[in-house]
């Protein structure tokens, strides 16, 4: 696998994660840390969404090319 595979991978997995994190926040299921601007804020949970989307277009993008190329 190449290295811009491998990288595209890692960035959507850390995208995935910061997105459910912040969706998390922005519906106020997480309330840490306390005092965040970021808790109960619709907007944040918008936000994560779309991050968590992008993720997921990154792994799909990673894990797709040549067909005998299947090794992740």
């Amino acid at each position: 696998m190449s290295f811009l595979r491998i990288l595209a991978f890692v960035a959507g997995l850390v995208a995935i994660a910061f997105g459910l994190f912040w969706v998390g926040q922005g519906t106020g299921i997480v309330d840490w840390p306390p005092g965040s601007v970021m808790l109960g804020d619709r907007t944040w949970a918008v936000r994560g969404a779309v991050m968590t989307a992008v993720g997921a277009i990154l792994l799909w993008l990673a894990r797709r090319g040549n067909a005998g190329d299947n090794r992740l």
